[in-house]
């Protein structure tokens, strides 16, 4: 009995247990957005913190050619492209000419995508012109047969008038029907 007792699960070992369970769970589903909100939230408090530059002044002619290396490792000389109108004049030129070649780009992919679909309208248009005529055709052999069948159904219509009337004239003159065809056996089997 005692060793019954030892392998059994406590109530409170099973709440403990479930409870780890749950906190896994939550964590699971909870963490990876609190993540990344914990993350942006840092990303945005750095970016506020950031100590904010005025542009700096600097004359570029008073610099000689001989100092462009120590310009360039501190930065005062990109400094001095930024503000440079002619510099900037033909960084605009040449954004210009890129997104004018862009839309020359553009334009060209447009004027083979509207003539790829108009070779398709074409196409499709004459598929539907000949399906057309097969249409016709077919509804055309329709009728015709139709006329042909109204017309064998009257003729079979006098037919059978026909054939009734000769019946009837043979039945009025003492035709019947058995005794003909017991003749005609007894006529085949005399052959």
């Amino acid at each position: 009995m005692a060793l019954n007792q030892s392998r059994a699960c406590t109530p409170l070992l099973l709440r403990v247990g479930l409870g780890l369970i749950g906190l896994c769970i939550i964590g699971y589903i909870l963490g990876p957005p609190l993540y990344w909100h914990l993350l942006e939230g840092i990303a945005a408090f750095s970016r506020s913190s950031a100590p904010i530059c005025s542009p700096c002044e600097c004359d570029c002619s008073s610099q000689s050619l001989l100092s462009i290396p120590e310009a360039l490792s501190n930065g005062s000389l990109a400094d001095c492209v930024k503000h440079d109108p002619e510099v900037a004049e033909e960084t605009e030129k040449s954004y210009a000419d890129l997104l004018s070649e862009e839309l020359k780009h553009r334009e060209a992919e447009a004027q083979d995508n509207q003539r790829r679909s108009d070779m398709s309208l074409l196409e499709a248009k004459k598929l539907t012109s000949q399906y057309q005529k097969e249409a016709d055709k077919c509804n055309s052999g329709m009728e015709t047969c139709e006329e042909a069948r109204e017309k064998s159904e009257a003729a079979l219509a006098a037919q059978k008038k026909l054939t009734a009337m000769w019946e009837s004239r043979a039945r009025q003159r003492g035709w019947k029907e058995g005794i003909t065809k017991a003749r005609s056996h007894g006529n085949v089997q005399s052959q």
